[in-house]
């Protein structure tokens, strides 16, 4: 075999090794991301509406937050959050829509006191999404709610699902997920009340005021 032949094949074999580590990389990112993001991954593919921008567009998220001077809550401050929150939902006894109102406004002065910039509700989501992506869907889903009370247009057990999705994305910014260890989405938040942490009377329209203990801040919290 001549030596410009075997140039070719190792060139060729070059070009096949470069090419399947380039796949593995694609594949390890996209594992990776979705991991990350959990259902937010998805969500942001369907949105782009091309998997390969979408990815870059999380990465993006990823950069901007690591930016950010995210601050862990101190044991102070997490314990008068947590007697607002029971506040809040005491309240939804009487007044339901002031309360779901209340939760919207606590849920961004935590994150506020946090470190993460409030001004646009889009990009709070996605900065959220980048540690919190486990109920980042439920904060929109209780803003839509909270959008259609103010239009008069949401029922009782619409504010109701709302406290609920309000309540699992407070818990989350109580804990300090931006400064652990790496870790996978652990599933998809359930948007269906009767599975999530419910904090929901079956018999009545109401939140039940939650002070017969603290509010738990591990990833599956019960009343």
């Amino acid at each position: 075999m001549s030596a410009a032949a075997i140039i070719g094949i190792l060139v060729a074999l070059i070009v096949v090794g470069v090419a399947a580590w380039y796949v593995a990389m694609q594949r390890r990112r996209t594992i990776d991301l979705q991991a990350r993001y959990g259902p937010e991954y998805a969500r942001t593919v369907n949105q782009v509406g091309d998997q390969r921008r979408a990815e870059h567009e999380l990465e993006k998220r990823q950069e901007r937050v690591e930016h950010l001077e995210i601050r862990a809550l101190s044991a102070e401050q997490r314990g008068q959050f947590t007697q607002q929150w029971r506040n809040v939902q005491a309240m939804f006894v009487d007044d339901p829509r002031g309360a779901v109102t209340r939760a919207d406004g606590l849920v961004e002065e935590v994150m506020k006191t946090r470190g993460y910039p409030v001004s646009d509700f889009d990009q709070r989501a996605a900065d959220l999404s980048v540690h919190h992506g486990r109920v980042v869907q439920n904060y929109r889903a209780a803003r839509e709610i909270a959008i259609r009370h103010r239009r008069g247009m949401a029922t009782t057990e619409d504010l109701r699902q709302a406290m609920v999705y309000y309540r699992e994305l407070f818990q989350d910014l109580l804990e300090d997920r931006e400064h652990m260890t790496e870790r996978p989405v652990e599933r998809a938040v359930e948007r269906d009340v009767g599975r999530s942490a419910e904090p929901v009377s079956r018999d009545r329209d109401r939140v039940q005021p939650d002070n017969q203990r603290p509010i738990r801040v591990d990833s599956d919290v019960r009343p």
